[in-house]
């Protein structure tokens, strides 16, 4: 009889209390999931298993995911689902500006899955969602968060023109763990996009987010927070990484959350005008008061009388 070899498995780590939170389901969250499934939206807080769901969806924000839900690349890190996508839906800006409005919006955050098959990325549908956001609903301020487009200059300029408050892309994890995190996705690549957004449109606040506990050293998260700085990024957030299924990447340790504050205190030395750091933290996670911070500064450098 042949005898199996034991199998080691390395046990699950338990979730930490300060990990834990409450299922959603206030009326305003049941409201605001009606309204997405009747306009045929979706959303990152739904694909993407987002724990501040029931917060902020109980504050009546919410990220919009256009372009579909089927993602080109398939990051290990990711839960939104990866394949051949669907046709591009012309309609969909209409609907996402619709729901804005009813919503009565003051701060809206657009992103979408990577569309590697489109000669754009997807920029144009970026583009006319911002401006029939800003038809719609003058008084609110838009972020979008953005794939890398593949490097292509043009399509970022076209979502630059159409006039986003802020210009989200995530750097996601320090360089030496990109190929096992992000399929498809380069360093120097998202930093050169990040300079060019802030080249192109100074006046547009730049921002990005890292995630932590995939096994990566504190040196080079510190060496991550030199190379935003260098191109220019003013807004950083820095959450934990928590593995959607045993399929994904795994979750090398979680961080306490005193690790979180010291990782601000060292990014807002190096000159970074508004960090949210937290083992809840995601890139939309409190975007409205990442943009105030980032106005108040710009405001406060603008020449004017007696300056």
């Amino acid at each position: 009889m042949t005898v199996a070899p034991l199998q080691f498995i390395r046990p699950r780590q338990p979730k930490p209390a300060w990990l834990k939170v409450k299922a959603p389901g206030s009326e305003n969250f049941m409201r605001l999931k009606g309204l997405m499934s009747e306009l045929k939206l979706n959303t990152v807080c739904e694909e993407a298993h987002c724990p501040n769901i029931g917060e902020c969806w109980h504050h009546g924000t919410a990220t919009f995911m256009i372009l579909g839900d089927i993602c080109t690349r398939a990051c290990s890190y990711c839960a939104v689902a990866h394949g051949k996508p669907g046709q591009v839906d012309q309609a969909e800006p209409t609907r996402v500006a619709d729901a804005i409005a009813q919503m009565a919006l003051k701060y809206a955050v657009i992103t979408s899955v990577d569309r590697d098959d489109l000669p754009d990325g997807g920029a144009s549908i970026f583009a006319d969602t911002i401006r029939l956001t800003r038809a719609s609903t003058p008084d609110c301020r838009i972020e979008v968060l953005i794939p890398d487009f593949q490097g292509k200059e043009d399509p970022l300029r076209a979502v630059l023109d159409a006039g986003p408050d802020v210009l989200n892309h995530n750097i996601e994890t320090v360089p030496r763990l990109y190929r096992m995190a992000r399929s498809g996705g380069r360093y120097p690549r998202s930093l050169e996009l990040l300079d060019r957004s802030r080249t192109h449109a100074p006046h547009i606040a730049t921002k990005t987010g890292i995630m932590v506990g995939l096994g990566e050293e504190r040196d080079e998260v510190l060496a991550v927070f030199d190379d935003l700085r260098r191109v220019g990024v003013s807004i950083l957030t820095i959450g934990q990484y928590l593995r959607p299924s045993e399929k994904h990447a795994e979750m090398v340790r979680y961080y306490h959350p005193d690790e979180f504050a010291e990782l601000k205190r060292l990014a807002l030395e190096k000159g970074f005008v508004h960090v949210e750091s937290g083992p809840l933290v995601r890139s939309s996670y409190h975007a409205h008061e990442q943009a105030d911070a980032y106005e108040q500064q710009r405001d406060a450098a603008l020449p004017g009388p007696g300056r």
